[in-house]
């Protein structure tokens, strides 16, 4: 998503500062070509040699070691990330204040600036502080965070610098094309869990890292997001409005009550076709054999294309082979505007992978992608439904 782009990080003085190595790390794992300025005093709490190191780049800090650097480095810089961002910078940003390095070029930077305030929660609560930051996002300038929780002093409080995770989610949106900022996209995701007894469960291998990378690309492109997750061991996407479920018919309510106020639907959850017809109060003793008689769970799709006001519907087809046919059928029958097909035997693709090999089918036609990031695939859904809706 940042391949190409260049990003200045400026590093003031705050404990936090150590966070910012994890941060230039992602930032160049993306991409982009990252210029570090540090003031003195946040050389007293991360090395120079640290952030060279990470940022595989000059580290700037005297204004007299490279002349003119101040022009030269924002006026080729797409973004400005401030982290740690300290009551001291902020102040001097607001009041026009180029004192060293880092301010000066802020204040010859004319692009967009994130910035990350950490620092004790009575400088942050200050009504002179909290004026010159409400001033500075006024005339257009970003932040994430503050955090509340445990601060450097041991005093609990907001203050405490937002993470890695919160920053470049900042960054995706600031520099991603804003084309569904008028959208209210529901997504599900996950597997659900269909119980037997007290402790078993009939489930599948689904792992949520396809539902999850729509519900951030979603966000990063500017929509209003809700992500129905059935139960996975992953990290709510930052930003995103989240509803925990566990069976079918869980996720089969929770949809219908969100579907009529959403634009967008992505039915990417692997919902249980089945479920037992008797779920036992106790657990069930072992035996040489048993018979499990199940019984069909509610169609969601098909739900949703009864309602009045129906949102536009995207559906996944997970199949045993080039099934292609199969999905295009799943679409017309459940009256889907678009199917994503996916082989499950295709190997390093789909269940528990970080990638993905879908094809996506819609009224107009199809497209099948090659073995990509499910970050990436989440990015061509969403192309394509943005194409789809301007027709």
């Amino acid at each position: 998503m940042l391949q190409g782009k260049s990003i200045i990080v400026g590093i003031t003085g705050s404990v936090a500062a150590y966070k910012t190595l994890d941060l230039v790390k992602r930032l160049r794992n993306e991409g982009a070509s990252v210029s570090v300025i540090m003031t003195a005093s946040a050389q007293r709490f991360i090395t120079p040699l640290s952030m060279q190191i990470a940022s595989q780049g000059t580290i700037y800090n005297d204004m007299f070691e490279h002349p003119l650097s101040h022009v030269s480095l924002p006026a080729a810089a797409d973004l400005f990330i401030i982290s740690p961002a300290s009551a001291n910078i902020i102040g001097k940003y607001a009041n026009a204040i180029a004192d060293d390095m880092l301010s000066t070029t802020l204040l010859a930077y004319s692009g967009t600036v994130i910035l990350a305030p950490a620092m004790n929660w009575r400088m942050y609560e200050n009504p002179i502080l909290r004026k010159q930051l409400d001033y500075l996002i006024s005339l257009g300038i970003k932040t994430v965070g503050p955090e509340k929780g445990s601060l450097a002093c041991g005093e609990e409080g907001i203050g405490r610098m937002a993470d890695t995770g919160a920053i470049m989610e900042s960054v995706y949106t600031v520099m991603t094309p804003q084309d569904l900022n008028s959208e209210r996209v529901l997504i599900t995701a996950g597997p659900t869990r269909e119980h037997l007894d007290p402790v078993r469960f009939i489930s599948n291998r689904s792992s949520g890292k396809m539902g999850y990378a729509l519900a951030r690309n979603a966000k990063v492109r500017g929509a209003d997001v809700t992500l129905i997750s059935g139960p996975v061991s992953l990290d709510a996407p930052y930003g995103v409005e989240m509803v925990r479920v566990e069976t079918a018919s869980e996720m089969h309510e929770a949809v219908l009550e969100k579907a009529s106020t959403s634009s967008i639907l992505v039915m990417c959850a692997a919902v249980s076709d089945f479920a037992p017809e008797k779920v036992e109060t106790h657990k069930i003793e072992k035996t040489e054999s048993m018979t499990l008689n199940l019984r069909k769970n509610p169609d969601i799709l098909s739900a949703v294309a009864k309602l009045q006001k129906k949102p536009f519907t995207v559906g996944f087809s997970a199949e045993s082979g080039n099934r292609i046919d199969r999905a295009r059928q799943k679409m017309e029958s459940k009256h889907a505007d678009m199917i994503v097909f996916n082989d499950i035997l295709k190997k390093d693709a789909g269940f528990d992978s970080d990638a993905n090999e879908v094809t996506i089918l819609d009224r107009k036609g199809e497209k099948t992608l090659p073995r990509m990031s499910k970050d990436d695939v989440a990015a061509e859904i969403f192309d394509r439904v943005v194409e789809l809706k301007k027709i």
